[in-house]
């Protein structure tokens, strides 16, 4: 494959956030979720002396992004990890902090793109959705085994399915049947499942349910819990992290973390801040930026994506 086959999101808005940590001088970033190295590739083309520490879970992200970095020599280091592992990542090559770190969640291209692995409902294929392909349950395997209460509880909790119970009764009558294998019959099942008035308001019926069974199967929101303040950890006073979420609960995970940090612990009412207790970070964006219309009608995947930007302002309590 000469051509990479996906669009960064919001890449110059990235740029943009990230050059005042980064512009002439020699500087360390880590982009947390490698995928084809769209961000990373930009950033080492935009910043000559920049140094970029790549993260994924995917061997096949890793060996298809060291390919399109190549040209950037000894500037890359690519670590095959999940992201929550960064601060051992950064430890490990010798880095004490770093000047930026970029979070774009989700699924990459690369995953949706390959059939076989399963993430997309367009398309009948094995119920994989295993981000490390070869690595731990898959969806099929979920939707055979869990029971009643706990397929619910995660069509519910990370779908934010309203119809959750109904879909789980109607898989556990199915796999008596026979088991499921692949996505067709799941979808097919969810188009008979969700009402009629729903799935015309409401979207695809499939997308809440394929998004709980990939997040329960990588157990991506307990990765992104610890992630988040490894992430933050790593950075130094000056530095600038980047988040790109895509569904409302990572989004509300970041949110929360960054607001954390850029509040004030001195107790109220006291004239002077107290030495230790003042804000860690400075918020870069007021809530979170979307992608404009053309950004969308260029890269279609860009419609659901939510950025939230800090500075780190004060060393780590």
């Amino acid at each position: 494959m000469d051509q990479p086959r996906h669009v960064p999101v919001l890449l110059d808005r990235v740029l943009e956030l990230f050059a005042p940590a980064l512009s002439g001088k020699p500087a360390v970033v880590v982009d947390t979720t490698l995928g084809m190295g769209g961000h990373s590739d930009a950033l080492l083309s935009a910043h000559p002396e920049l140094t970029l520490i790549g993260l994924d879970r995917d061997p096949q992200a890793i060996e298809m992004a060291g390919k399109r970095l190549a040209r950037h020599g000894d500037r890359v280091h690519l670590v095959n990890v999940t992201y929550d592992h960064i601060d051992e990542a950064v430890q490990d090559l010798g880095f004490p902090k770093v000047d930026g770190v970029l979070m774009d969640l989700g699924v990459s291209s690369l995953q949706l793109d390959e059939e076989e692995r399963g993430f997309a409902y367009s398309k009948d294929a094995p119920l994989d959705m295993r981000m490390s392909k070869g690595t731990g349950m898959t969806a099929a395997d979920v939707l055979n085994t869990y029971s009643h209460g706990d397929l619910a509880r995660i069509l519910s909790t990370y779908g934010e399915e309203r119809f959750a119970g109904k879909i789980a009764s109607a898989v556990l009558r199915e796999r008596e049947k026979e088991p499921f294998t692949n996505s067709g019959r799941l979808v097919e099942l969810l188009y008979a499942a969700v009402p009629a008035a729903s799935r015309r308001t409401g979207g695809h019926p499939a997308k809440r349910t394929f998004q709980a069974l990939r997040i329960e199967v990588n157990g991506e929101l307990e990765s992104l819990r610890l992630a988040l303040p490894a992430a933050l950890g790593v950075l130094g006073v000056g530095g600038r992290i980047v988040v790109e979420s895509y569904q409302s609960l990572e989004d509300r995970m970041v949110k929360q973390a960054l607001a954390e940090l850029a509040k004030s612990k001195t107790p109220p009412g006291l004239p002077v801040e107290l030495p230790g207790h003042g804000p860690e970070v400075k918020l870069l964006t007021r809530g979170a930026e979307l992608a404009n219309e053309q950004e969308i009608e260029d890269n279609p995947r860009a419609a659901p994506v939510r950025l939230r930007a800090a500075e780190r302002i004060g060393a780590p309590r």
